[in-house]
């Protein structure tokens, strides 16, 4: 969620389900589940399930900045793999940011 990977409304899955597929204890499941919607980033419907709220996570400053470095590492490995300059993936950028504008 703290990536945005998880768009708010996304139905998570269900404790006993996500349970099996991590192999650990349903009442784990619950607990993190319970302590998300305390903080609202979770929202559970009875008989519907349980989805992601609209509050963004709280990020401190340094957990920010670890964050943007990864995605930067991440995005110069790839543009090296592909052979792709830094004033490339620089222009490329900008062009995206301005197209979303």
């Amino acid at each position: 969620m703290a990536r945005g990977d998880l768009q708010p409304g996304t139905q998570l899955p269900t404790v006993r389900q996500l349970a099996v597929d991590l192999s650990i204890n349903p009442n784990t499941v619950i607990r993190a589940y319970r302590q998300m919607e305390i903080e609202g980033l979770l929202e559970t419907h009875q008989g519907s399930g349980t989805f992601v709220g609209d509050r963004k996570p709280d990020i401190d400053d340094l957990e920010r900045q670890r964050m943007l470095d990864q995605i930067i590492t991440d995005i110069l490995a790839r543009a090296s793999s592909y052979g792709l300059s830094l004033d490339e993936v620089l222009t490329g950028l900008q062009q995206r940011k301005e197209r979303s504008l």
